[in-house]
C-alpha cells in the first residue's frame, strides 16, 4: 500500500455547517485498483465523490491525493489546479450538470481544449472515444436533445477526453438499458486493465462485482461501516438489508409463505 491515489483520515464534511454528510471517514485507495462505494440515498456517496475530485474539501480531517494533503488554497495555484484536472475525471450522477455546450462535439472537446491539450492529442483521443461509445452521429446535436442513455454516454466521453488517471463515476449506469449498460460495464473493466483507477458509485449491486476490487458500505449514518472483496460484501445479506441495499419481499405459494431478499436498484438523486 505505497502507491496511494486518495487517502482519507477521520475527514468530516457538512452542507453550510449544519447538515452532515460524511462523518468520520477513513479511505485508502490505491492507484490502479477499481473501487465501488454503496450506500442507500443520502448515505453520502456523491459526497465523497466530489471530495475526490476537488469540488469540495473536510470540514475536519485529512484528505491526500497522490500522496499529497491538499486544501481549497492549493486550487488558486494554477499549475496545481490544471495537473489535478488532467489527473482525476468525475462523471456526474446527473449528465445535464455536466453538459453545457452548444453541441456534443463542444462538450467533450471543453476539457482537453482548457486543459491545453495539443490540437492532434485532442483529434486522436476523440476518435478513439467516439468508437469505443459509439456516439460519432451525436456529434452536431444539442446534448438537450439526447436520452438519458445517450446523455450519460457524451459526459463520459467528455472525461474520457482528458485521459485521467483517475475516472469517477456517480451512479454510471442509472437508467440505462441492459445494452448500454454493458457497455459502461465493459468500458470501465478496460480503462482500468490499461492502468487507470475507476472510482464507481452505484445502487445497482448486479454490477458490483464486475466493477470492484474492494467495496465501501455506506450507513445512513454516513459513515462506512463494512470494506471488503466484493464477493464478500455482497455475500453478506444482514449487512446488505441493514444498510437498505436489499428488502425482503414476502409472497404466499401453495399455501406456504416464502421470504426472499431482493435487490434495491432503484435510481434517485441524493448528496
Amino acid at each position: 500500500m505505497d502507491n496511494p491515489a486518495f487517502e482519507l483520515k477521520g475527514v468530516y464534511f457538512s452542507y453550510l455547517g449544519k447538515f452532515p454528510a460524511l462523518r468520520g471517514v477513513d479511505m485508502h485507495i490505491e492507484q490502479g485498483k477499481k473501487i465501488t462505494v454503496i450506500g442507500a440515498n443520502g448515505s453520502g456517496k456523491s459526497t465523497l465523490l466530489h471530495m475526490l475530485d476537488g469540488l469540495i474539501f473536510p470540514d475536519k480531517g485529512v484528505f491526500k491525493a497522490f500522496g499529497r494533503e491538499f486544501k481549497e488554497n492549493d486550487f488558486n495555484d494554477e499549475e496545481f489546479s490544471g495537473n489535478f484536472r488532467k489527473k482525476v475525471g468525475l462523471v456526474f450522477q446527473n449528465p445535464d450538470a455536466q453538459l453545457f455546450c452548444p453541441t456534443v462535439k463542444e462538450d467533450i472537446l471543453f476539457g482537453p481544449l482548457h486543459l491545453g491539450v495539443q490540437k492532434k492529442e485532442i483529434e486522436k483521443r476523440l476518435e478513439e472515444v467516439l468508437g469505443i461509445l459509439e456516439i460519432k452521429d451525436l456529434l452536431d446535436r444539442s446534448p438537450h436533445q439526447l436520452s438519458v442513455g445517450e446523455k450519460r454516454k457524451v459526459a463520459i466521453a467528455s472525461s474520457l477526453m482528458i485521459n485521467p488517471d483517475v475516472l469517477i463515476l456517480d451512479e454510471p449506469t442509472a437508467g440505462l438499458d441492459p445494452l448500454t449498460t454493458r457497455r459502461i460495464i465493459d468500458l470501465l473493466i478496460q480503462a482500468n486493465e490499461a492502468g487507470k483507477t475507476i472510482i464507481t458509485s452505484t445502487h445497482d449491486l448486479h454490477i458490483v462485482e464486475e466493477i470492484s476490487d474492494i467495496v465501501y458500505v455506506f450507513s445512513q449514518e454516513k459513515k462506512i461501516v463494512k470494506s471488503g472483496q466484493p464477493d464478500v460484501i455482497l455475500e453478506d445479506t444482514a449487512l446488505l438489508q441493514a444498510n437498505n441495499l436489499v428488502h425482503i419481499h414476502s409472497h404466499g405459494h401453495k399455501g406456504k409463505t416464502h421470504i426472499h431478499p431482493h435487490l434495491h436498484i432503484e435510481h434517485h438523486p441524493e448528496h
